[in-house]
C-alpha cells in the first residue's frame, strides 16, 4: 500500500499507509485527519486544500478547470496547491507528502 504523509498546521507529521484509489479527501477523513471537505469532494468548495510538496507536485495529473475554478477561492494558495479530493493515490505516488493550510474559506455558508 502507498505511504501517504499528511503535515498539520502546526507541523506535525502522519504517515498512513491507505489502500491505494482513494482521494486525499477520503483518506483524510478514514484516518480523522482534520480536513474540512464541506462538499464532499463534488467540486464545490476548496475547504480540502492541500499543499503538495513540489517534489510531488509533477507527478499528478493536471487539475481541471473546475478544480482550477475552486482553488482560485482557496485561502493561501501557493503554485503547489490542489483539492485533495481530487488527489487519488495510487502505487506511483508512494510516498507523497501534503500539508494542511492554517486555514480554509468555506464558501457553501
Amino acid at each position: 500500500m502507498p505511504k501517504v504523509t499528511f503535515i498539520s498546521p502546526n507541523g506535525e507529521r502522519t504517515t498512513l499507509e491507505p489502500p491505494a484509489g482513494l482521494s486525499l479527501l477520503d483518506i483524510a477523513r478514514k484516518y480523522n485527519i482534520d480536513i474540512e471537505g464541506a462538499c464532499e469532494g463534488s467540486l464545490a468548495c476548496s475547504t480540502c486544500h492541500v499543499i503538495v510538496d513540489p517534489e510531488w507536485f509533477d507527478s499528478l495529473d493536471e487539475a481541471s478547470e473546475d478544480e482550477e475554478d475552486m482553488l482560485d477561492l482557496a485561502f493561501g494558495l501557493t503554485e503547489t496547491s490542489r483539492l485533495g479530493c481530487q488527489i487519488i493515490i495510487t502505487d506511483e505516488l508512494d510516498g507523497i507528502t501534503v500539508t494542511l493550510p492554517s486555514e480554509t474559506r468555506n464558501m457553501l455558508g
